[in-house]
């Protein structure tokens, strides 16, 4: 991307003349992105007026009408129909991606470790040519690649295009594993935007190279260290400070991989987003997402309102059988030896033959042996009217005839299903749920499928998840039992009593049974028979599942009826031999064939094997899917090569059929010679508003429909909207079919509700009257009705994508994505269009099965090309696209896919893709409008005056009063020599190491004598002066006590460094160093083993080892006495320097002067009412903040004794502190978040075994703890501290017992729970107030609710106020502000090298604009607020409790809004179980989440549309960048805090080495 410093001048003398050059273009948009969201009106009215000296006019031609005006309502519909046997489609894709071929626009490539692809097993894969096809695959079937691949550009020519292409990729080098690919930019359209492919650019000669990133990072996270920033130093000069936000670690430069991909995602977002068809949609008073006002160019329905169709009368006919069963029975005994069925095996041959005389008897035996041998004597399992599951696999249909014949005969109800093959097997569960309701107890089988059946170790049959106990029954002829003579099965004439029960699969993956009574199956049948013109001994042959819809009407129920020869092929036989249908039609001269447009395309492929077969005795050649809008082009491709071996035109058969209103309409076979019926070119925009529109101008967006010819004979059929009422639609609009008659479902089995809304539906006319009182059923089909009262249908409610209120059939996505190259990437028919409900809109998701030997290039570029074709002619944006390794989608019995199952396991996180496209800055249009902070004209004072006329308060907490504070405590070195002479005994500190084992003690007088020898050291060794600076270097332990003391009676300022850690010098010494320097220390205190380590070689590989200050080691003192113990002249007087890493990567330095240390000693005693006979147990890290004061201070003002456990310790025994707790019997103890959350994840599960030890007097007990304080300096973890209460309160943890403390750089102590005073409190507030910097308190459960849990009570002697931190005005109870504090303990300043005044005051001395403008107070950086309870205090008055929201400094602007990371944080851990930790950052504006992954790294690319997901739908903002990493790399600093700008630097400098980088577009 070019940088502001190019001239314009550069820009137009880079383009060829007369045109406006490409880089004048990027300059264009990179002002546009820094002006913000603007609308397409807004940009085009700046593009103009910027570029208008640059442009040269030239004459263009008028714009061609609006596309939608153009087209009128139809009234006459026979102007518009015509044949047509091409392809349009195919033309249409080949337009749409040949569009963006003209301006080119970058597109980064997904980063991915080469480890993640994971390419299905070799042996598990399907061949190209083998099982390449699908149930549910429509009939489009490209014969050629539609666009060619984009020509490769020559690095040597010095074009334009490649000279801008080198400017953004700058230095971006890559492997293979992780290239850059450039991409083409789309000409600018209404509301789109699309991108196109080009070709990748060659990386530039000068190019730096690439960072490395072949370090691997640690299995687990490694020790916690303080990590800074390029050595930021809060006080610091401004030159030494962070320069700028492009900055990066370590001096590498913005421009590395990363960020060029980065700033390629951003070229790509820079023009501004489409809006939806108003401006945008806003949040109303109730802060939801409002539905937008309709676009007045929506196209609308004109027709008048149809006219209900009726079928032709169902003729009658004096031989019909009263039931179907009369029907077998008659054949079976006068046509004995007519073949009723022939099977084929898996190589095609024939199998066997049943004629219907064993049909007939073979029927009869199963009959009477359900009804007589399966229970005793007096009691039979079966009774009529029971329901039976049939279980045969699909290459064995006499044994399912058999079988449903039976039960026919016993006057039991079968309930065919597919054969169980694992517990995996895709809607399993909800098989199980249809049984159940059904009450299937029994079912029969085969015996060789029963033997396939999955089993337990013992033999038994697997007992399938969600199904109930079944009884297995073996149907073989051997296993029957022959009735006697006289036992007849009983046929009664055809009721209303249910004959079957026919599964079908809704959109959400359950499962229904439509009851068919025995009435409805043979008017069915009489229906099918009148309108295919059926005769007696023809021949079908049948392609289709014989268990359910057309494969069982015409190929079970028809046949027999009408004594049809039916030659079943399997679907095992079609993937062995696509043309083995072909051959039999050949073969038996077969007058109907009932097939899929799949076994069309399969057959076509593979014709050139056969020549001499002949299709001319083929009277219908019945398309069961012909009602798929796309089946046109198969029907005409199958048609134009068969035509030559026979076959007539007007013998193909398209038919409309669903599970509930079974056959709906269906093209009656033609005379030769007549004219083909005529076809539909309609306008795809109008369609997706359910509006008939011919497109005559546009063919990129037109659909070509065909027909599935007239209404059955008997039905009457009306068109009705299918949202809402079921009323009439319009004769130019499209609605859903519903049929009046007595051939169709009667009910959804045991589902009374859904069966209302299905089954008994009364169409109104536009007034809301019925117009009859005859129920209909609905078909679930979307279509209208033609000229000649021909039926058209679209598309089908169960694949309709309702997007920003426009319509969108799935079989018309997948056929687009399929025309874009199939055969490199993708295999055809194992692809998926489903949609998912993502903040307040329906978004369109593809997932698709990717061939083995695709490249990830190939691949991205196939995406790429997908959402420009979706987008180009379809008007919708692509929300994600997967693709999955091969065999890996949930599949249906006949191989396609299942699409309910494959849209579970992606919200679920199960889909494991191997590629990865989402692209929400694309199509989410929908989010509030960004807030525009508006200048406010009232001041603080009248903020203050309206909340006093309100009734508020000022929001200000003040805690007790701290009392007198006696001479001999001013100095905590005076309070030391105190006790070591009036206790000198009295061990006051007690150090454990990992085994709970005692390493060592410091009584009053050790302490006070050590001090000494150290001080004599430092007076001695180290020449050092009154009020130097010495830096203490120790592990945590008691060493660090007594050298915290020797300084002081030295009269030095120690300085406490976290030491280095001995396995990462490289990382942590550096830290030590700048604090060392930046304090200017004299001397430094230490041990002989880290003297060692900082004097090693490995040391000297980081920082300059011969400039150490003076080192002097401390094990071995000599025993002498300083001549004197310092006293500070006035308490004043600095008396130790605190240094921190903040989370925003700031080192920061603050002044505590004597009187601080005395106050904030006597505030802690006084708030946990701590004296001599006390003990305390702590576990903290001693080297900054309130950790230190607990650690080395307050016990020797306190004189309790403070059992110190060093936190690294807990890493070798996860117990030791608890433990601890219950050996010492401590009351209270202090702890961090870090060994919470250790202990927490650690002991979670050994809760049982410690409560067991416990018993066996060696465990552990915590009923003693009365408090334990959470020490931190950020919003209490709610969360956390809940589940560490839960898990432990089983050993005797009180539930009130753990609470948190805050503190500050500016003041290390504000609140902390002490041992009196109400519990803390818990309230809910509203986030999307927050975000507007406002506090709704919400109740418990409240949507968008964040629970915020009291941060202690205020400390004696401190006072609190919430403050404006704009105007500094104060605010009111429950307002959001800044923390400001006013303490006797409050730091002095911040320690600085040169000084900085202003920010001294700024921070430590500011002053109220109004109200109280004489206190000084210090402001703490964080925001919070204050609010009043019902609680009581100790001294009755009610209680002020202080709720901390976050730090100032870390908080994210985005959209105009305040975002706190740990929101969002939080968010995306919840939305995997393979998200072990996150953190969230903001780079020029995007958001980019970094989330270690736990688990396996194949869910690595599972949580990127998770975490997009989650972000938008309980944040509303677009997630730009999402980083998997490995468990560890987020930097977490010694309080367990996240460092998010150290992360954010590391990973612009390429040092993450991360799994997966997803750039959402």
């Amino acid at each position: 991307m070019p940088t502001k410093e190019f001239g314009i001048s550069q820009y137009i003398a880079s383009g060829p003349a007369g045109k406006l050059s490409r880089p004048v273009l990027c300059l264009v948009r990179w002002r546009e992105m820094q002006l913000g969201d603007i609308t397409q009106k807004g940009y085009e009215k700046k593009k103009i007026k910027l570029l208008a000296p640059y442009i040269i006019h030239t004459p263009v031609e008028p714009p061609r009408q609006n596309d939608r005006q153009s087209k009128a309502a139809i009234p006459n519909l026979k102007c518009v129909w015509f044949s047509i046997c091409a392809d349009i489609h195919t033309e249409a894709v080949q337009a749409a991606l040949a569009k963006h071929k003209e301006e080119k626009m970058a597109l980064p490539m997904p980063t991915k470790r080469r480890s993640t692809y994971v390419q299905s097993p070799i042996e598990t894969r399907t061949p190209p040519d083998s099982s390449s096809g699908s149930e549910d695959e429509t009939s489009v079937r490209r014969q050629s690649s539609l666009v060619p691949p984009p020509p490769v550009v020559n690095p040597n020519q010095q074009s334009p295009d490649s000279w801008i292409n080198r400017t953004v990729q700058g230095s971006s080098t890559s492997s293979s594993a992780s290239s850059t690919l450039s991409h083409g930019e789309a000409k600018p359209q209404p509301h789109r935007q699309l991108f196109s492919l080009a070709s990748p650019v060659a990386p530039s000669e000068n190019s730096a190279p690439p960072p490395d990133v072949t370090a691997v990072a640690p299995p687990s996270r490694g020790p916690r260290v303080d990590l800074t920033n390029n050595a930021v130093v809060r006080g610091m000069s401004r030159g030494q400070s962070r320069s700028s936000m492009m900055e990066t670690a370590d001096g590498v430069p913005v421009n590395s991989r990363v960020s060029t991909k980065i700033q390629q995602l951003l070229n790509t977002l820079k023009r501004p987003k489409r809006p939806p068809l108003s401006e945008f949609f806003t949040d109303d008073a109730e802060e939801i997402v409002e539905v937008p006002e309709p676009d007045p160019n929506t196209p609308k329905p004109e027709g008048r309102q149809i006219i209900p169709v009726k079928g032709e009368p169902l003729g009658v006919v004096s031989n019909w059988p009263p039931a179907l069963q009369a029907a077998l029975a008659r054949w079976g005994s006068t046509q004995g030896k007519s073949p009723a069925l022939t099977a084929l095996d898996i190589t095609g041959k024939t199998l066997y033959t049943l004629t219907y005389g064993k049909l007939w008897s073979r029927s009869v035996k199963l009959a009477y042996t359900l009804l007589n041998k399966l229970g005793t004597k007096n009691e039979q399992i079966l009774k009529p009217g029971d329901k039976v599951a049939l279980v045969y696999p699909n290459s064995d249909p006499g044994m399912f005839w058999v079988a449903f014949y039976g039960c026919l005969l016993a006057e039991v109800i079968p309930v065919p299903i597919e054969v169980p093959l694992s517990r995996k097997d895709a809607g399993i569960c909800q098989v199980g749920f249809l049984l159940g309701s059904c009450g299937v107890g029994l079912a029969l089988t085969s015996e060789i499928c029963l033997k396939g059946l999955p089993k337990t170790p013992t033999g038994e049959i697997l007992q399938f998840k969600g199904w109930p106990r079944l009884k297995w029954v073996v149907t073989d002829s051997k296993y029957l039992t022959k009735p006697s003579k006289e036992w007849q099965p009983h046929i009664p004439t055809a009721n209303t009593d249910p004959a079957y029960i026919e599964y079908k699969a809704s959109k959400d993956g359950t499962v229904v049974g439509v009851a068919v009574s025995k009435v409805a199956m043979l008017t069915h049948c009489q229906a099918l028979t009148q309108a295919c013109n059926y005769c007696e001994g023809e021949t079908l042959v049948n392609v289709l599942d014989f268990k359910k819809d057309m494969g069982l009407w015409h190929g079970v129920l028809t046949a027999v009826m009408n004594r049809i020869h039916t030659i079943s092929v399997p679907y095992a036989v079609m993937k062995a031999c696509p043309l083995s249908w072909v051959q039999r039609v050949h073969i038996h001269k077969a007058r109907i064939a009932l097939v899929k447009c799949r076994d069309l395309h399969w057959a076509m492929m593979a014709h050139r094997d056969q020549r001499d077969t002949s299709l001319a005795s083929l009277h219908m050649l019945i398309v069961a899917d012909g009602a798929n809008p796309w089946s046109v082009s198969s029907c005409d491709a199958f048609l134009n090569v068969f035509q030559s071996h026979g076959l007539k035109p007007e013998a193909v058969c398209p038919c409309a059929t669903s599970p509930e209103a079974m056959t709906v309409a269906i093209r009656r076979p033609g005379v030769p010679g007549t004219p083909l019926p005529a076809r539909a070119i309609l306008s795809m925009g109008g369609l997706s508003h359910s509006v008939i529109r011919v497109n005559t101008e546009d063919k990129n967006s037109a659909l070509t429909v065909q027909d599935v010819g007239h209404v059955m004979p008997g039905a009457l059929m009306c068109i009705v909207r299918p949202d809402g009422p079921p009323q009439l639609c319009k004769t130019d609009e499209i609605g859903e079919i519903i049929i009046n008659s007595r051939a169709g479902g009667n009910m959804y089995y045991g589902l009374p509700g859904l069966t209302k809304n299905t089954f008994e539906v009364i169409p109104v006319n536009a007034n809301g009257v019925p117009i009859g009182e005859i129920p209909f059923v609905r078909s679930g089909l979307l279509g209208f009705v033609g000229p000649g009262s021909l039926i058209f249908v679209v598309g089908k409610i169960e694949g309709l994508l309702m997007v920003s209120g426009r319509r969108h059939n799935a079989d018309d996505l997948v056929a687009t994505a399929l025309a874009v190259e199939p055969v490199k990437t993708v295999y055809r028919g194992r692809i998926a269009v489903f949609s998912v409900t993502v903040f307040y809109d329906e978004r369109v998701v593809i997932v698709a099965e990717q061939r083995p030997g695709a490249s990830e290039e190939d691949s991205f570029q196939w995406m790429s090309r997908v959402l420009q074709a979706i987008d180009s002619i379809h008007q919708v944006g692509l929300y994600c696209l997967a693709l999955v390794p091969a065999n890996t989608l949930p599949k249906t019995p006949l191989g396609g896919i299942h699409t309910s199952d494959t849209k579970q396991f992606f919200l679920d996180g199960n889909l494991h893709p191997c590629n990865i496209l989402m692209c929400p800055h694309t199509c989410v249009t929908n989010l509030p409008k960004p807030r525009q902070k508006q200048p406010v004209g009232v001041g603080p004072a009248s903020v203050m005056v309206g909340n006093l006329v309100a009734g508020k308060r000022i929001a200000q907490a003040v805690g007790r009063d701290l009392g007198m504070i006696e001479d001999q405590d001013l100095y905590l070195t005076e309070a030391l020599q105190w006790r070591a002479q009036t206790d000198a005994d009295h061990v006051l500190f007690v150090l454990l190491n990992a085994k709970g084992v005692t390493v060592s003690t410091a009584t009053c007088v050790q302490l006070h004598k050590r001090a000494e020898k150290i001080a004599a050291a430092l007076t001695e060794k180290g020449s050092i002066n009154t009020g130097e600076n010495v830096v203490l270097l120790y592990p945590p332990g008691i060493d660090l006590i007594a050298a915290f003391y020797g300084c002081l009676y030295a009269g030095c300022v120690p300085v406490n460094v976290r030491p280095p850690h001995p396995q990462n010098l490289a990382a942590t010494l550096p830290t030590v160093r700048m604090i060392i320097d930046v304090s200017k220390a004299a001397c430094i205190l230490t041990t002989q083993s880290l003297m060692r380590t900082m004097r090693s070689k490995e040391a000297a590989a980081s920082v300059n080892i011969k400039t150490w200050p003076t080192i002097i080691d401390t094990d071995d003192l000599p025993r002498r006495r300083p001549p004197q113990i310092y006293k500070p002249p006035t308490a004043e007087m600095i008396a130790y320097l605190d240094f921190s890493v903040s989370t925003t990567g700031m080192l920061t330095g603050v002044k505590i002067s004597h009187a601080a240390v005395s106050a904030i000693c006597r505030s802690i005693k006084l708030q946990c009412e701590l004296y001599s006979s006390r003990q305390i147990a702590i576990c903290l890290d001693p080297y900054c903040g309130l950790g230190f004061v607990l650690w080395c201070l307050a016990s020797v003002y306190s004189g309790h004794q403070s059992v110190l456990i060093p936190p690294f310790e807990l890493e070798s025994c996860l117990s030791l502190w608890l433990s601890t707790l219950t050996q010492y019997r401590i009351r209270d103890t202090f702890c961090s978040y870090s060994v919470m959350e250790l202990c927490t994840k650690g002991l979670g599960t050994q809760t049982e075994l410690l409560k067991f030890c416990f018993f066996q007097a060696r465990g552990v007990n915590l009923s003693c703890v009365r408090s334990c304080v959470v020490i931190a300096e950020e919003r209490p973890r709610l969360a956390l501290s809940h589940s560490f209460s839960k898990l432990f309160k089983d050993i005797g943890l009180s539930s009130r017992a753990v609470s948190t403390a805050f503190g500050s750089r500016v003041n290390l102590a504000v609140c902390l729970q002490g041992t009196t005073g109400p519990d803390p409190c818990t309230v809910y507030v509203d986030m999307k107030s927050l975000r507007h910097d406002r506090v709704r308190l919400v109740e418990r459960g409240a949507p968008q609710s964040l629970p915020l849990m009291e941060s202690g009570k205020i400390l004696p002697g401190v006072r609190v106020i919430i403050v404006n931190p704009e105007t500094r005005g104060p605010l009111g109870d429950s307002h959001l502000g800044e923390i400001w504090v006013n303490s006797p303990h409050n730091a002095s300043g911040y320690y600085t090298i040169y000084g900085e005044e202003s920010l001294q005051a700024n921070h430590f001395n500011t002053k109220l604009s109004f109200g109280d403008p004489q206190t000084l107070w210090a402001r703490t950086g964080y925001l919070g607020f204050v609010k009043r309870t019902e609680l009581l205090e100790a001294n009755g008055d009610r209680h002020d409790a202080l709720f901390v929201v976050g730090s100032l400094d870390e908080t994210l602007e985005l959209r105009g809004l305040r975002y706190h990371p740990i929101d969002i944080e939080i968010s995306v851990s919840r939305a995997h179980r393979s998200i072990a930790e996150s953190a969230v950052f903001t780079w020029t504006n995007l958001l980019v989440v970094v989330s270690e992954l736990c688990g396996s790294e194949q869910d690595a690319l599972d949580l990127v549309p998770l975490i997009t997901n989650v972000v938008l739908e309980e944040h509303h903002l677009i997630v730009g960048v999402v980083v998997i990493v490995d468990p560890g790399v987020i930097p977490i600093n010694s309080r367990g805090e996240k460092q998010r700008m150290h992360l954010r630097d590391s990973f612009l400098a390429d040092q993450l080495d991360p799994i997966y980088v997803a750039y959402n577009m």
